[in-house]
């Protein structure tokens, strides 16, 4: 047996029976990878990509992994992460007692990894097409178990109860929250984490988000970013490995009632489409499509004006305001006091450690068609919302449209699978660092509001809209939105 210290390379080596058959050499290298040869084919495992976890079989170790289907182990995960499948690899040591000794170095290199080994799973069985509990059974389960990740299962049973169980939940006893549903879990995951009295060390607690509802733009987002698919596997193959990225937290402040955003705010067509869809949801995700062609000949401009501070080389968007000690005007900017913050909530997170009265604030006055902020690059698995959005670089992506031709917004329309929208002259594309929305009536329509949209969800309705009767968590009036970089941590495949 030529045991460690074989080669310059080799952490540990040893002869071993390929799957109980032909005998060979097995090395586990200083790079962290499997090697052997199987005939005279070399073949190899690159234990950080494509090793899940092994477990013992009697004599045996058997490696989980997963490779491409289409012949062998030897090559890494292509780009695209295309034709993976699970397999498993039996190393039988012809030395009995190196059995252990392979355990230990396979171990001990996982365990430099970083990856997770207890997780908090929610599913949502009842978000968009209700397939989260069969993408749970069929992928992630298995995944995780192969991995020896030890689950805690949480079916999600009514709206905001994920935000009550991460609001009061141990954070020692989990390594990560796993999502398995589309964006609205993960936002009630991230209210909940930064409405606790310890949110310091709560909104460290890494996340995770497995496509499983209407709209998947933040796992679509984290997937794409490294080229790969956005898939079921690929987002559990991304928490498994335990590669970690920071990302942006937008508050929404009105008074003293808060809320987190991680995804966007709309107001305008996009809001309108998003929400008022709904009462064709019998259609399937087409009914976004349908409504958008209603919206589309039935056009509405809102009056309104907005105020942002801009990022560096965007200072050329909109007018300056100038102010002594606050914003002039007839309409004033929603108190930015870090003493009326503190008040608000003193337990929880309230906002960012930022003074705001002393930028170089920007306004621009409506009519508008559209106003949409973006925190990350898609707004669902088909809409590259913000194509030139980052995860943690403090801005939000502001695409804004005061007045478009028709057939000029059916171009943006389509254009909005690849981000080519942005190029649109009728479209102003910038980042901004802070946001105050005032949102005003429809023109010509004075009696009829809009809706805000956040993160999928109606933060608040003017008067004559889609189901102006239900009540929403904030007022149809002035809006002040703050970013925080880095705030808050997900699992990435990068």
């Amino acid at each position: 047996m030529d045991e460690k210290g074989s080669s310059p390379q080799a952490v540990f080596s040893g002869l071993v029976k390929i799957d109980g058959a032909a005998t060979t050499q097995l090395t586990l290298t200083s790079e962290g990878k499997l090697r052997w040869t199987d005939g005279e084919e070399p073949r190899c495992l690159v234990l950080e990509k494509q090793v899940l976890g092994f477990v013992v079989e009697g004599t045996k170790v058997v490696v989980r992994a997963v490779v491409r289907s289409e012949g062998g182990c030897c090559s890494c995960i292509g780009s695209r992460g295309a034709g993976l499948v699970r397999k498993d690899f039996a190393f039988e040591p012809v030395h009995g007692d190196s059995l252990n000794l392979w355990c230990m170095h396979l171990r001990d290199h996982l365990d430099s990894l970083g990856r997770p080994k207890r997780l908090l799973v929610f599913v949502n069985p009842y978000g968009g097409k209700r397939i989260a509990p069969k993408v749970y059974l069929d992928h992630v389960k298995p995944l995780l178990e192969d991995a020896g990740v030890q689950i805690t299962l949480q079916e999600t049973m009514h709206r905001l109860h994920a935000k009550e169980v991460v609001s009061s939940m141990e954070l020692s006893k989990y390594d990560g929250i796993v999502c398995v549903s589309g964006d609205g879990i993960l936002v009630e995951v991230v209210n909940g984490l930064l409405e606790r009295q310890d949110w310091r060390d709560a909104i460290k607690m890494p996340l995770g988000i497995v496509p499983a509802g209407t709209s998947n733009g933040m796992v679509k987002s984290l997937l794409d970013a490294a080229g790969e698919l956005c898939s079921p596997e690929n987002a559990v193959l991304a928490i498994i490995r335990g590669h970690r990225c920071s990302l942006d937290v937008a508050t929404v402040l009105q008074g003293e009632t808060k809320y987190y955003s991680v995804l966007m705010l709309a107001w305008g067509l996009v809001a309108d489409i998003d929400i008022e869809s709904e009462k064709y949801r019998w259609m399937g995700s087409s009914r976004i499509d349908f409504y958008a062609l209603q919206r589309l000949f039935g056009l509405r401009q809102y009056d309104g004006q907005i105020s942002f501070v801009s990022a560096p080389g965007f200072e050329a968007y909109g007018e300056p305001i100038n102010h002594k000690g606050g914003l002039t005007g007839a309409r004033e900017p929603c108190d930015v006091s870090k003493e009326h913050l503190v008040k608000s909530n003193p337990y929880g997170y309230y906002g960012p450690d930022v003074e705001l009265m002393n930028q170089e604030w920007r306004t621009i006055s409506g009519p508008f068609v559209s106003v949409w902020l973006h925190n990350v690059a898609w707004g669902g698995e088909n809409t590259m919302a913000a194509p030139d959005a980052k995860f943690s670089d403090g801005c939000l992506d502001l695409v804004l449209i005061k007045e478009c031709p028709r057939l000029a917004l059916l171009s943006f329309m389509t254009e909005l699978s690849n981000g080519g929208h942005v190029k649109s002259p009728h479209v102003m594309y910038l980042k901004v660092k802070a946001f105050i929305l005032e949102p005003g009536q429809r023109v010509k329509e004075p009696n009829v509001g809009g809706i805000i949209d956040v993160d999928g969800e109606v933060l608040a309705r003017g008067s004559g809209t889609y189901k102006c009767e239900e009540e929403t968590l904030m007022a149809y009036d002035k809006l002040l939105i703050t970013v925080n970089q880095g705030l808050a941590t997900v699992f990435s495949p990068m």
